[in-house]
């Protein structure tokens, strides 16, 4: 899904134009989201091909994007470079880029940010809105319809909050205009971030055509995701799937396309385990050492956690491996479990406690008591 494939060099923008059209703020999402929300790139500079640095001059860079693109996607330079012409500058979207990284929040903090009464109960209600639906999707892929439901209501609130900004403004502006901290240790991954956006740019244009869209009319977040599960482009086209037959991928207003998809993206992508558990509760033996691995993936098996001081506080699937979690609870840390479905809700969006809280939200709209944050 994160192909840097285009103009591997940096650009150097002319100054960006004043937009007037641009809204105040851009909506900022509860947390920074890195799979089809708002995805970055997951290769680390150690594992990344080496990418040029030397600064290229915006009409250079544009010209060679137009040029890319045409071969890539067999469209006509000047049909890419009308659409261009059309986009616009968002002063708002390159002034939320800028911002410093937030405090990270410990868990008793973040999880009210996605779980809340009102979160809660609007999950039960679009649950039984679309029931028939959600069953059917579970039934084919697997994933259970509490999940979906809450990966909606985290992401767009049940699709009442799906963004509001022009998706190819959103894209040109970071593809062209990515803002530079001048930090000489930041440059690299500013320019990998351009790179990254303009990759996607490109693929919306290849989305426009294979799902025969007005790419300029699409509306998403100041990233430019988009629809009821806010996917990037290229996961529209990676993973997007036609749920009620009616030819098109539509996440924008077809519910059992958006269903579905999300669908899709848990089992190809993160390889969703049909029947599989998400995540436990666990102890940590008194006087032993907290394990936090670097790598994600759930490789420790019970006895290699147990010789860690790891048990499970409830009852595990034969055979299950896991990833031990650590969160900052209101009384202190609390230690979790997490299994291969856990891993798949992190491929959404690269955050354990993203995934922790999409869990526990799906548990409440299912009608579980959770554990105290």
């Amino acid at each position: 899904m994160l192909t840097l494939g285009l103009v591997a060099c940096a650009t150097q923008p002319k100054s960006p134009p004043s937009s007037p059209q641009a809204s105040s703020t851009p909506r900022q999402p509860a947390a920074k989201a890195h799979g089809p929300a708002e995805a970055a790139p997951e290769a680390t500079a150690a594992t990344a091909p080496p990418v040029d640095l030397t600064p290229v001059p915006f009409e250079v860079a544009r010209a060679r994007f137009i040029a890319d693109t045409a071969k890539r996607y067999g469209l006509k330079p000047e049909q890419i470079s009308s659409v261009l012409d059309q986009a616009q500058v968002r002063q708002p979207i390159i002034a939320a880029m800028s911002r410093p990284a937030e405090r990270v929040k410990p868990w008793n903090e973040y999880r009210p940010m996605f779980i809340s009464k009102a979160r809660i109960d609007g999950g039960r209600a679009f649950l039984a809105q679309h029931r028939a639906e959600l069953d059917r999707v579970q039934q084919r892929t697997g994933v259970p319809a509490e999940v979906i439901v809450a990966i909606i209501g985290v992401e767009t609130s049940y699709g009442k909050n799906a963004g509001s900004h022009r998706v190819l403004d959103a894209l040109y502006t970071l593809a062209f205009y990515y803002p530079r901290s001048g930090d000489p240790a930041k440059l690299e991954r500013e320019v990998r971030r351009e790179l990254f956006f303009r990759d996607e740019l490109a693929k919306l244009f290849e989305l426009g055509r294979e799902e025969n869209l007005d790419i300029t009319t699409l509306k998403g977040s100041y990233a430019g995701a988009m629809g009821m599960g806010q996917f990037m482009p290229s996961s529209y086209l990676d993973y997007a799937v036609d749920g009620n037959g009616d030819g098109r991928r539509d996440l924008f207003t077809s519910y059992d396309d958006v269903f579905s998809s999300i669908a899709n993206y848990f089992v190809k992508k993160g390889g969703w385990v049909r029947g599989g558990q998400v995540a436990v509760p666990a102890t940590l033996a008194p006087g032993r050492e907290e394990f936090n691995p670097t790598e994600w993936m759930p490789t420790w098996s019970m006895a290699d956690l147990a010789q860690r001081g790891y048990q499970p506080s409830a009852s595990v699937q034969p055979g299950a491996t896991a990833t031990p979690i650590t969160l900052e609870g209101s009384t202190g840390k609390q230690y979790w479990l997490g299994f291969q479905n856990y891993y798949a809700i992190t491929r959404y969006n690269l955050s354990k406690m993203y995934a922790m809280a999409v869990f526990q939200l799906s548990q409440a709209i299912a009608g579980q008591e959770l554990p105290p944050a």
